[in-house]
């Protein structure tokens, strides 16, 4: 079971602070919903986060919104062999249920997670697909109990995708953790959870194009494709 972390995620809610800028204002008054009810997404908030601290690393929600959609269309999730969780700014954790089937359309992605904010849970009655709690990191880490942490930064050790999979991959409750924001770099706190960090290009690679090739290359390391082949060839 390989558990995948988005960390430092992209994914706040609007902070009070900006609640009454104009565009911030103009935003929420078009999808008719207060400002402390929105998300912060650059795309509609870029002028009111310019004296925004640590503005280069906020409110990108679509970066969370391909990786996951990535994460949970894989055979690896299909089989039941992925966990995913989304450590969010503000230290809150996203524990996205295996089976959850995320809106492909970007603006039903954002009222669905301005309504987990609301809520801390979606959908509100039944079992929960996504559920919001406050939890640091290094928390969410001591719960996993993982037996390897890997944290793929450009800053690491530099490795191909397979060379650095393979070290993990006969692990039995490995972590692999992946940057859900723009641009920067991981906190200090967050590297020291790490076994291993990681560079696999020389590029800044987006968050979903990692997700993508780790899940892959832990699959073809297990075998799963084949595995999964085999079994459809003999069901025909």
């Amino acid at each position: 079971m390989l558990t995948l972390i988005i960390a430092e995620s992209a994914l706040e809610i609007v902070p009070k602070e900006l609640w009454n800028h104009p565009a911030v204002r103009r935003y929420a008054e078009r999808r008719r919903k207060e400002p402390s009810k929105t998300l912060l997404d650059r795309s509609y908030h870029h002028s009111a986060m310019k004296a925004l601290s640590n503005g280069e690393k906020r409110g990108r929600p679509d970066i969370i919104h391909f990786a996951l959609l990535e994460a949970l269309g894989s055979p690896l999730n299909i089989e039941g062999l992925l966990k995913v969780y989304v450590h969010a700014l503000n230290d809150y954790v996203i524990d996205v249920n295996p089976k959850t089937r995320l809106p492909r359309n970007y603006e039903r992605f954002i009222g669905l997670i301005e309504q987990l904010f609301e809520l801390h849970k979606v959908p509100p009655s039944g079992p929960a697909l996504l559920r919001l709690e406050r939890k640091s990191l290094p928390d969410l880490i001591k719960c996993i109990e993982p037996d390897y942490v890997m944290i793929f930064d450009e800053g690491g050790v530099r490795r191909t995708v397979e060379e650095a999979v393979r070290r993990f991959s006969d692990r039995r409750r490995p972590v692999v953790i992946v940057g859900g924001f723009p641009s920067g770099r991981f906190t200090e706190t967050t590297l020291k959870l790490a076994d291993e960090v990681v560079c696999i290009d020389p590029e800044v690679l987006e968050a979903w194009v990692v997700v993508t090739r780790v899940i892959y290359e832990y699959e073809r390391m297990i075998s799963l494709p084949w595995k999964r082949l085999s079994e459809r060839y003999y069901q025909l």
